[in-house]
């Protein structure tokens, strides 16, 4: 089926980033007018004369707007031609066109979905819909499975993808039968561009800096000579005493395995010496597109589209880091500031190909991502259970490659002008590599009459007065989906559509930890040393280093999720003003977790995992067309969500964005959603809107981080709460304003402006009573109330969200200066450890300043960007709060970031 993927991979890597749009399944192209007995005015003739002429200013020709998702279902519009994707679906959806993406500057698809309605961006491009958290929220590329490479996310980071590859942004926030039916939150489904009606080659680059990184102190390390690649020249590849070690199915601690040779080989100056940038250097960025097509025969047309792109970004956090040891917070355990660099470079490829032949369309496109942090990071603090007096410092060095290579072919055909027949295949496979995690930690006793007492050492006696750790971590996973979809009109007013869905994903994840230790002869001055001095071979080898396999008991697991679902839904006209969309889904899913025994003497394990279920999923939209301009709907359905394997995995990962290590917990189970909805929608001029909404849902065994204390460290788990309530409310609206009255001539002469703003509400509590238990791998406890408080809030949900753009529009030739404001109220990141307060972040306000300005070059058109981020200045705060004790997790100044961009069209 897609076999050959090395050829494909090394396609991919070469001509990058390209992408052929999958044509709108609900036939939006042809947009058949349904004629009744007594004609009406349509839509579209009135629209050659609106009301407002704000609304007309210098709109030359509509867009038509490009979307590929699942069912095929045809948007069935009586009476009237109307393109309009989000009134005229059957439900409640949010679609950005290639020009609302345009409009917002962003330069990935994720800074641009943060403008929609019940939108935040949480870390590095991880999106939540309605402040639900990313195991509510799924995401689709043209209508198939998008996995993550990430393994403490569910959904690739978005801001991978660059909006110059993106046709159409469409978010469903009530569900329907033919999506799958992990459907918490909403879906996110991204449809990449169309076959190029022309040829043409695009060219763009950007330079940025930040406030707070740009020619400021950081610290990195050397690693390899083609780091800045993202790619890696082998000097982190496994070293040989090592690899054989790790094949040899030994175990270091039954003493047949020479540690000091490994050892030896382990720590070099390349890998575990930071080194201190002065002056950081700025951010830039680089990408091409070009497409072209060509006739096959007499009535077919191929296309092929390409995009490249690479990235090269430096930030900078200084950061403080503290945890509390008392209940009240009024004593902390650990407080540190740490500095924080993170070099994060991007390599992005997108290649489609299209056959059009008439109504038959075919489309193959293929995505690579390769996305690598190398990261160091240098703190200075205190831990109370060592000593509370004594000063220590930690350093670690990291490399983290995550890649993605995805394959999609779909079809889509009209079998008759009443049976349209789609199919979808994809395959896709993503790893992550961490090589030579390293860490560690010096000690400084600050006593006068220790001789050594105002000097850093590291006796390597595991924390007392130093330590050395390192961990290599690798995960593959595998994905094969399918899926098929007929819709049949079965008269002018019922549409039907069945469908069947397949998908079977595999992952492989191994984690090996090792710590060095020392005799307690090991002399204080030898520990004066440097990392790479201090655990070079001839050191090692004369103080009789050794080193600990930390991890034996489950450093392999293999996951799998083998899911089938089928489903039948119907689009019913029941009078010509109200329609029906109602449909059921049948999904069964088979999800599994084993440990992998990788030594000879196998030990027996309980940290695996078996889930057999099946389920009915019931989804029903009701529409009422009040007036041409007016709609209600009201919605209401069932879903589920199910537990991801890096939850499930019981295994350490480390999170680059919070800078904790999180753990799974295998004995979690799915959670099942009842979800209501009203809305109501009035779209009073082309492009110009006010809707209202409440929302409701109720969730069964809802999965909750939560933090705890392993080993003076903070580990975040998860568990499956007893119940949670979700209820809010939100309102959106986009008005132009037509300016040329301000003056015949001048500015404003040929502008118009905008303003779009939306507001979110919303409520959570998590319903927890005495009696209700809880599982959790690995803990004494089997009481909710030992994890859980009643009445608190569900994590990574804020009760406000607020949107706002104000824009100024040249009528004539583009021209944009945009103003965009986003507000977000705290919400919980993880629940507190042994009964402490909860953990919250607080987004609170960011203002951007967006202009783009097109101008010629050499004949040929060319646009120009710029963009100020974070002129508040916004701090980013993690902490907890008792009374006035408060504990920072996590706080570091942002900065202002500004950027300048290139784009030339040839």
């Amino acid at each position: 089926m897609l076999k050959p993927l090395g050829a494909i991979s090394l396609l991919l890597l070469t001509s990058a980033l390209v992408s052929p749009s999958l044509a709108f399944a609900q036939d939006a192209e042809q947009a058949p007018t349904e004629t009744t007995a007594e004609p009406q005015e349509t839509e579209a003739n009135s629209e050659q004369v609106p009301a407002d002429p704000a609304a007309d200013a210098g709109a030359t020709e509509e867009e038509q707007v490009d979307v590929s998702i699942p069912g095929g279902e045809e948007i069935v519009v009586r009476g009237y031609l109307d393109r309009n994707i989000s009134k005229n679906a059957p439900q409640v959806v949010s679609v950005l066109s290639s020009a609302d993406i345009e409009r917002t500057g962003e330069g990935d698809i994720a800074g641009a979905l943060a403008r929609v309605t019940g939108l935040s961006v949480v870390g590095n491009g991880f999106v939540y819909v309605r402040g639900l958290g990313d195991r509510y929220s799924l995401a689709l590329l043209n209508g198939s499975p998008l996995p993550s490479p990430e393994p403490l996310k569910r959904v690739v980071p978005l801001d991978l993808f660059p909006t110059s590859v993106i046709a159409s942004s469409l978010v469903q926030k009530t569900y329907s039968a033919n999506f799958p039916g992990e459907f918490g939150g909403g879906v996110i489904n991204l449809t990449t561009k169309a076959i190029p009606r022309e040829t043409f080659l695009t060219i763009g680059g950007d330079l940025s800096i930040n406030g707070e990184t740009t020619n400021q102190l950081g610290y990195t390390y050397y690693g390899s000579s083609q780091d800045w690649s993202g790619f890696d020249n082998g000097n982190r590849d496994l070293k040989p005493a090592l690899a054989a070690y790790l094949a040899s199915g030994e175990r270091i601690s039954a003493g047949n395995v020479n540690t000091q040779a490994i050892a030896g080989q382990l720590v070099t100056g390349r890998n575990a010496v930071i080194q201190r940038n002065r002056n950081l250097p700025p951010n830039g960025s680089a990408t091409i597109t070009g497409g072209t097509n060509f006739d096959i025969g007499d009535d077919a047309t191929m296309g092929i589209i390409f995009n490249a792109g690479y990235s090269n970004k430096w930030r900078t956090r200084d950061t403080i880091q503290q945890t509390a040891s008392t209940l009240d917070l009024s004593q902390k355990e650990l407080d540190f500031q740490k500095v924080i660099t993170d070099n994060r470079i991007v390599v992005n490829g997108l290649v489609g190909f299209g056959i059009e032949a008439g109504d038959q369309k075919v489309r193959w496109t293929n995505l690579f991502i390769r996305d690598t942090l190398k990261q160091a990071r240098l703190g200075v603090g205190t831990r109370q259970t060592t000593s509370p007096t004594a000063t220590l410092m930690q350093q670690d060095t990291a490399w983290f490659e995550r890649q993605l290579v995805d394959s999609q072919l779909v079809g889509e055909f009209k079998l008759s002008p009443d049976v349209n027949l789609n199919f979808r295949v994809a395959y896709a496979n993503s790893k992550r590599e961490a090589p030579d995690e390293f860490s560690f930690e010096y000690f400084r006793s600050n006593i006068a009459t220790d001789p050594f007492g105002q000097q850093f050492i590291n006796r390597l006696n595991n924390g007392q007065q130093g330590s050395a750790e390192v961990s290599y971590s690798y995960l593959n996973e595998d994905l094969w989906a399918g899926g098929l979809d007929l819709s049949v009109k079965v008269t002018p007013d019922i549409t039907a559509t069945v469908g069947y869905a397949y998908s079977d994903t595999t992952r492989r994840t191994e984690r090996r930890d090792f710590q060095f230790t020392a005799p307690a002869t090991f002399p204080t001055a030898v520990a004066l040393f440097r990392p790479d001095f201090l655990l070079q071979p001839d050191v090692i080898n004369f103080y009789n280093i050794a080193l600990i396999d930390t991890n034996e008991a489950n450093p392999v697991f293999d996951a799998r999720l083998l899911n089938n679902a089928g489903y039948g839904q119907i689009q019913a006209f029941i009078t010509p003003e109200i329609s029906l969309n109602i449909g059921v889904r049948y999904e069964t899913a088979k999800q599994t977790v084993v440990p992998v025994q990788v030594f000879n003497t196998p030990t027996a394990s309980l940290a695996s995992t078996s889930l057999n279920k099946s389920y009915w999923l019931p989804a029903a939209t009701l529409t009422w067309d009040i007036t041409d301009q007016m709609k209600l709907r009201l919605s209401g359905s069932k879903t589920i969500a199910r537990p991801q394997f890096r939850e499930l995995i019981f295994q350490n990962y480390y999170d680059t964005d919070s800078n904790r290590l999180f753990r799974g917990n295998p004995l979690l189970t799915d959670s099942q959603l009842y979800n209501a909805e009203a809305r109501y929608e009035w779209y009073f001029d082309r492009d110009q809107r006010l809707t209202v909404a409440g929302f409701f849902k109720r969730i069964d065994k809802p999965i909750e981080s939560f933090s705890s204390f392993d080993d003076n460290s903070v580990i975040t788990s998860f568990a499956n709460a007893p119940k949670a309530d979700l209820y809010g409310a939100e309102i959106e609206t986009q008005k132009y304003f037509d300016l040329s009255g301000i003056g015949d001539k001048g500015f404003f002469s040929t502008r118009r402006a905008v303003i779009i703003a939306n507001y979110t509400y919303t409520k959570s509590k998590i319903n927890v009573k005495p009696g209700d238990t809880v599982a959790v791998f690995n803990s004494s406890s089997t009481n909710a109330l030992d994890f859980f408080t009643n009445g608190s809030p569900l994590t990574g949900q804020s009760d406000h969200l607020v949107n706002l753009q104000f824009g100024l529009e040249d009528t004539e030739r583009l021209s944009q200066q945009t103003i965009l404001l986003t507000y977000a109220t705290e919400r919980v990141t993880s629940r507190g450890a042994s009964g402490q307060p909860d953990i919250k972040e607080k987004p609170g306000f960011q203002l951007d300043f967006v202009a783009r300005e097109g101008f010629t070059f050499a004949g040929n058109e060319a646009e120009l960007k710029f963009e100020v981020r974070n002129l508040t200045n916004t701090k980013y705060q993690e902490f907890q709060e008792s009374g006035d004790n408060k504990i920072f997790y996590n706080r570091y100044r942002q900065g202002i970031s500004a950027s300048i961009g290139v784009e030339i069209n040839f």
